[in-house]
């Protein structure tokens, strides 16, 4: 085979790899095949040449030379461009993944490759003469021929067809992906993905304050530097910070977030730190600096403590005060009862007050609008309200508006009576001590005169001491239970500041043990137990009780009658509160000595029965509450009150008669 011919071939084979297109698998097999051929070609003519003398072409060296034509003489003539437009086909890409510039460098490597060999070839082409003429005449007529372009033109549709069908089965698999990994969400419960969700609204926008922060600390600065300005006479600095501080004030105002601050914001902050670069030229001053910042945090100290003393004491004075629509209501409410006729002062179902086999509850208390939550919440959840009794014991100021609000608005078939605690003769002061020291002229020192200042700092507490609770003989009645309902076996003492959100009936039904006092305990860690409450000091107390006790909240508690008057806790409770008289075992309060009385006598409930802190704690957990079988509002932040925290109000109000037309006069709206 002479050069002409190999050089013929090379370019046909050339060729065909440079118009190979990326789906033609067989195509790529076919060239491989070819220039392994095309290689082995030298070594054949050797053979042959060493076998049959001078003849280098004989009969089987020529019959592997035509297979090598036939299979690359339809592949046309060598065309440059498609190499050129880096045109190539999967072999020639490496199988490992490589970067961008590796792959770049390997492309022009293969087109430097290709150029050179067609260089060599077009020069072998030009030294053959006139002998490659018939060759060429003979490619140029395969490139003409329209049966071998009609071919390459139904390979090409083949090739389109096969790659819409390859796009199209692709997109199919995606739907089919994308709509199952749909269905797998579906099973997801979401709640409980969206606790650890990065993207909840929460975690949105980390810094949603940095605007605002940055208006302060630039203030922080002008304050400073307008102290050392006006120290060192700099007077048109000084006037030129005092203008930029008091529009940065007036910009930032009461904002907390940057969704406060108008639009103006920007533009004071970039306003500003011109004025603050050029003060800092001027006056900075390392230690000077550092005193007057040092300065500022010591006043920023005091003003926080003085707003701290100013909230307990308006949030004590908020507890104790009577809101205008209550006493409103209350007073309505008693002029309309003492307008009744007698006969039509009575509750009916009177019988069923001393039956044992009911389920009693005892409420002492002096607000209409407290009471009326209780005994509704109560009805409306129980499942046989027939079957409940209601024993309320008011002041002689509410008792006619107690009795005219139950009678205007009945609890269902659920019986109530309502008492006067001044009504009750046996509660004298020769009988209960502590009617007795509130009588006394000490304990009126003690909280009316004793630790009365004029300053607001000692004001707070000594107006913790003298809350009408404290005072009143209401919160001091359920040490008396025996006495006030001889006849009944068990009871369940509700404060007026509770809501029931299920039926009670279950708590009847618990054993107690042979204790006295059922109750939900309130300690945790080392929150709310007998150290918080007793004075340890003292030796009555550190003698007979533990400062680990756990503690127990009073708002919901079952009291078993019997044992109460086998084991005389009103004796007990007797015995304590005369040790208390000068207040060294304990200060204020019933808990402090309900601890004392029921020491050992106290069964813990379920804590699902009873949930507190919905008067003081912003983080009582949602689920809990829902849970509950009664909520607390404890704490100085009664549902009544506006200092009530807003999430919790609706599981009180929802249960107020807002149709009533005493309500509606008294403008107690939703």
């Amino acid at each position: 085979m002479d050069l002409k011919s190999r050089a013929s071939l090379l370019s046909n084979i050339k060729y065909r790899r440079s118009t190979t297109t990326k789906g033609s698998i067989c195509e790529e097999a076919r060239f491989s095949i070819a220039l392994l051929l095309l290689l082995l070609t030298p070594l054949l003519l050797f053979v042959a040449t060493r076998d049959n003398g001078n003849d280098p072409l004989n009969a089987s060296t020529q019959q592997v030379l035509d297979v090598i034509i036939d299979n690359t003489s339809d592949m046309g003539p060598l065309s440059l461009d498609s190499l050129r437009k880096n045109n190539f086909t999967a072999s020639w890409i490496a199988n490992e993944v490589e970067t961008s510039g590796d792959t770049n460098s390997r492309i022009e490597s293969n087109q430097m490759d290709v150029d050179v060999d067609v260089d060599v070839d077009v020069k072998q082409e030009r030294s053959l003469g006139k002998e490659g003429k018939s060759s060429g005449d003979d490619r140029s007529q395969l490139v003409d021929k329209p049966a071998k372009l009609a071919r390459r033109q139904l390979r090409e549709e083949r090739r389109e067809k096969r790659a819409a069908d390859l796009v199209r089965h692709d997109d199919d698999t995606v739907v089919k992906l994308e709509n199952a990994a749909i269905e797998r969400s579906k099973s997801v419960y979401s709640p409980a993905l969206g606790k650890y969700n990065l993207w909840r609204r929460e975690n949105a926008n980390e810094n949603v304050d940095s605007t605002v922060r940055l208006m302060r600390d630039q203030l922080i600065m002008a304050r400073v530097y307008l102290s050392i300005a006006k120290m060192k006479n700099k007077f048109d600095l000084l006037q030129e910070l005092q203008i930029r501080t008091k529009e940065s004030q007036h910009t930032l105002g009461d904002a907390t977030a940057d969704s406060d601050l108008p639009r103006s914001a920007s533009e004071k902050i970039k306003a500003m730190g011109p004025v603050l670069s050029k003060a800092r030229e001027q006056l900075y001053d390392c230690k000077l600096v550092s005193s007057k910042l040092r300065a500022m945090l010591q006043t920023a100290d005091e003003q926080l403590r003085s707003f701290k003393r100013k909230s307990t004491f308006l949030s004590q004075l908020a507890a104790k005060t009577v809101p205008n629509a209550i006493h409103c209501l209350s007073m309505r409410l008693t002029i309309d009862y003492y307008l009744l006729p007698l006969e039509s002062r009575k509750f009916p179902r009177s019988k069923n007050l001393e039956n044992p086999n009911l389920y009693h509850y005892a409420l002492f208390s002096d607000n209409v609008l407290a009471a009326s939550v209780v005994v509704n919440s109560t009805v409306m959840n129980a499942k046989d309200p027939s079957k409940h009794v209601f024993h309320l014991v008011s002041d002689k100021l509410n008792f006619g508006a107690m009795n005219m609000w139950f009678l205007s608005n009945p609890p269902g078939k659920a019986t109530i009576h309502v008492e006067n605690v001044d009504e009750f003769k046996w509660l004298n002061s020769s009988y209960c001590p502590v009617l007795r020291q509130l009588e006394s002229a000490a304990m009126k020192e003690y909280y009316f005169k004793a630790d009365r200042s004029t300053t607001l700092s000692s004001g707070a507490s000594s107006l913790k001491y003298r809350n009408p609770k404290y005072l009143s003989m209401l919160n001091h009645l359920r040490f008396y239970l025996p006495q006030i309902y001889p006849k009944l076996d068990k009871i369940l003492f509700l404060d007026d500041d509770i809501v029931v959100q299920k039926d009670l009936t279950g708590l009847w039904a618990v054993d107690l043990h042979g204790k006295v006092n059922g109750a939900v305990e309130t300690c945790g860690a080392s929150f709310h137990r007998f150290d918080k409450y007793l004075n340890f000091s003292n030796p009555h107390i550190s003698k007979h009780f533990s400062p680990n006790a756990c503690g127990w909240a009073y708002g919901m508690n079952l009291f078993d009658l019997k044992e109460w008057k086998k084991k005389d806790i009103t004796g007990i409770y007797h015995k304590w509160q005369n040790l208390n008289e000068d207040r060294l075992l304990w200060k204020l309060g019933t808990l402090p000595p309900g601890l004392i009385t029921f020491y050992g006598l106290t069964h813990a409930l379920e804590k699902s029965w009873h949930v507190l802190g919905l008067g003081y704690n912003p983080t009582v957990d949602r689920s809990d509450i829902n849970k509950a079988a009664v909520v607390h509002y404890n704490g100085n932040m009664k549902p009544w009150l506006e200092i009530a925290m807003t999430k919790y109000r609706p599981y009180w109000k929802k249960y107020i008669k807002f149709d009533s037309p005493y309500l509606q006069r008294c403008n107690l709206s939703e």
